[in-house]
């Protein structure tokens, strides 16, 4: 923190300090680690300084959980900070939220941040996080993403995390995300994709061995792999029967060799030439029941690697249903430290906030071996290994005083007179729209109605 960095630390302070959920900031201005006024604390937001480059470093320098093969897991995932009535926002893109409604998935205006967070083996709602970005309008999610993980990567790698001969990293995403396009552009590291495929994609095998004296130009595409019609599946190349706590029996089954048939289009117009031929594994994960009690489907994942053994199988799927830990994060972030409470006008003010809760979450982290179980009447006792982040946090105030702090007392002043009452403001702040994908005057084009209820997704 370069610039009111005093106010800055003690707000970092005040957010896991405080008794209760943050539902606003100048709440935090009466907690009594904050020993300065709500005017300073909004000031540190819209004109501090956060140099993120070295907070960056320094969290990938921390000690970070592993799996049991010692491999770094890493999950990433989109979260939106939404601002539907900021007009006064810049940069705002409209998100898709779920479950606000009966099968409704409406777009709402604000902030997406792409988040990569370190996922910890077995059940735990404790993560790592270790980058944030933002996305801003007209960014491409997939090119964002491939940036922010290759930067996260060589910082990993700088901070001696990973070293020649150590196993590769696992990168879990989620279906929004385009996995074999992320293979393509993090194929120069050490690095493994897993993602999980929407059920109606198709895929294609590779090519037979060509007969001796065959004319004409060589097929790139062998026969067609159609995730909804199991007469295309042929024999698995790996089968596995595992019984689980939470899911009963689990049957997971793997295609080796399984490759996109892409065009020039979406995410690859940029591309020139002929287009690769990226080639992966399937799996296609069925368990017996939900611990919600709905009924399950099946998963189809995707992962870069090829050959996968039976224990291939089994490390992947259980490393993606880990995936899910960073749904946790997201809800700690902003129900319990208040990431998207305060109304800040500014993305680089909410930069600026952003980066001081995944500091202060870092900070729980490292103190997670310290606390105290301070458990309310109702709670059940939980050993030191098994506390939760709300109640490491709940437990802070008392090991702080047990750390110096870098900020220094504040200086008496007194507050500015502000604007008269009675007088309007004669500089009111400009209003901005929200950015769309579609040009400005233009619809989007009506979908063409087919045979079949659902598309094809070759590419």
């Amino acid at each position: 923190m370069t610039r009111r960095r005093d106010a800055l630390f003690e707000l970092a302070d005040a957010v896991l300090c405080a008794d209760g959920p943050v539902r606003s900031l100048v709440e935090l201005s009466l907690v009594g680690e904050h020993r300065r006024g709500h005017g300073g604390l909004y000031d540190a937001l819209s004109h501090g300084r956060l140099d993120a480059d070295r907070l960056r470093r320094a969290l990938a320098s921390v000690p970070l959980p592993r799996a049991a093969d010692g491999r770094l897991v890493l999950a990433v995932d989109i979260t939106c900070w939404l601002r539907p009535d900021a007009h006064t926002s810049p940069e705002r893109i409209l998100c898709h939220t779920y479950g606000r409604g009966k099968d409704q998935h409406i777009p709402v205006p604000g902030w997406p941040y792409s988040v990569v967070t370190a996922l910890e083996p077995g059940r735990s709602s404790w993560t790592a996080p270790l980058d944030a970005v933002r996305l801003a309008p007209g960014d491409d999610a997939a090119a964002v993403t491939a940036r922010q993980l290759r930067d996260l990567i060589q910082r990993l790698i700088s901070a001696g995390q990973w070293q020649a001969g150590d196993p590769d990293l696992l990168v879990v995403a989620d279906a929004g995300y385009d996995a074999p396009r992320l293979a393509f552009l993090l194929k120069d590291l050490p690095v493994q994709i897993l993602a999980r495929m929407r059920s109606d994609r198709v895929l294609r095998r590779a090519c037979p061995p060509r007969l001796p004296g065959t004319m004409g130009r060589p097929p790139r595409h062998g026969a067609e792999f159609v995730f909804g019609q199991p007469d295309t599946w042929g024999i698995p190349d790996a089968a596995t029967v595992t019984e689980t706590r939470l899911y009963g029996t689990a049957t997971a089954r793997s295609w080796d060799r399984l490759h996109p048939k892409l065009t020039h289009r979406s995410s690859w117009t940029t591309e020139t030439g002929t287009l690769p031929v990226i080639e992966g594994t399937v799996i296609r994960l069925e368990v017996d029941h939900l611990p919600s009690g709905a009924i399950p489907k099946p998963v189809w994942l995707w992962w870069s690697g090829t050959d996968a053994t039976p224990a291939d199988v089994d490390r992947l799927w259980q490393a993606f249903l880990r995936r899910f830990d960073i749904e946790h994060t997201f809800r700690l972030f902003k129900q319990t430290l208040g990431w998207t409470r305060p109304k800040i006008r500014t993305p680089e003010a909410a930069d600026r906030w952003t980066w001081l809760i995944l500091a202060a979450y870092t900070q729980l982290r490292l103190a997670r071996p310290l606390a105290a179980d301070l458990r309310r009447p109702w709670e059940k006792p939980a050993p030191p290994e098994r506390l939760t982040p709300a109640r490491v946090r709940r437990g802070f105030r008392h090991l702080r005083p047990n750390a110096t702090t870098p900020a220094s007392a504040p200086k008496p002043s007194h507050p500015g007179p502000g604007r008269p009452p009675g007088r309007k403001n004669s500089q009111p702040a400009p209003r901005h729209d929200v950015h769309t994908t579609h040009k400005t005057g233009t619809t989007k084009p009506a979908a063409k109605k087919t045979i079949n209820p659902r598309s094809r997704r070759t590419g």
